[in-house]
């Protein structure tokens, strides 16, 4: 059964025309009066609801049931990293929600390939934000990570009420592997190249933790998500 994102909130027993994207793709579908559908708000759980009416432009749903169904990670996992280049940023969003991040902060380091700012920076946050809620709609997520708007890494670092875990390749670093498995962290991951030592060095001052993937060099936008992997899909469900 398709599932929709609907940004405003839902409750049972409504009749609410989808918002544009969501009624974009009912028409895509070819989805007629009677048909099923899943939504789903972000605010928690999901709902079964039926389409009623198909117009050019509107498309009409009856909210039915809600289901308190949840499927987050055990741990929370919130994203920072400096932007890969290109369409790459583009799929490690798409990944990350897969994989059950709860936010993403994207950075731009004194490394970085892709540099954002003002009304271009904007854009790219709301493509992105988008790009995570059909992720969710795919893999049956029904909470959407926030992502952020773009910041600088130094005064973003500066900014940050605590720490958490760096991926570094300095010698020192701790296997991520052999570290307890919190509730929820904060993982900082650099661009290619990596962070420039100064960027690593003011994050470490600060008290973040350097972690390591192992003896491979994996790529800007491979390493978080492998990361990420390694601490929700061991934690499994909530």
């Amino acid at each position: 059964m398709p599932r929709l994102h609907c940004g405003e909130p839902l409750a049972s027993g409504a009749s609410i025309a989808l918002p544009p994207g969501a009624a974009r793709h009912v028409q895509v579908l070819r989805l007629q009066p009677g048909d099923g559908v899943t939504l789903f708000d972000g605010r928690g759980g999901e709902y079964d609801a039926v389409v009623e009416h198909m117009g050019r432009s509107e498309v009409r749903v009856q909210v039915g049931a809600h289901h308190a169904i949840e499927r987050e990670a055990g741990v929370a996992v919130h994203l920072a990293l400096a932007m890969p280049a290109n369409e790459r940023m583009d799929w490690l969003v798409e990944k990350a929600t897969e994989l059950g991040v709860a936010s993403i902060q994207p950075l731009v380091s004194e490394r970085s390939v892709l540099r954002l700012a003002g009304e271009r920076a904007q854009k790219k946050q709301a493509h992105w934000q988008s790009i995570a809620i059909a992720a969710c709609e795919q893999c049956g997520r029904n909470r959407v990570p926030a992502v952020h708007a773009v910041q600088p890494l130094a005064s973003w670092v500066a900014g940050q009420p605590g720490t958490g875990w760096i991926l570094s390749l300095a010698h020192g670093s701790q296997a991520l592997g052999a570290l307890a498995g919190p509730s929820q962290v904060t993982l900082l991951s650099g661009p290619e190249g990596g962070l420039a030592p100064a960027e690593e060095q003011a994050a470490l001052a600060r008290g973040w933790i350097p972690v390591n993937l192992g003896p491979r060099v994996l790529r800007a936008e491979t390493a978080p998500l492998a990361a990420l992997a390694a601490l929700t899909l061991a934690q499994g469900a909530p």
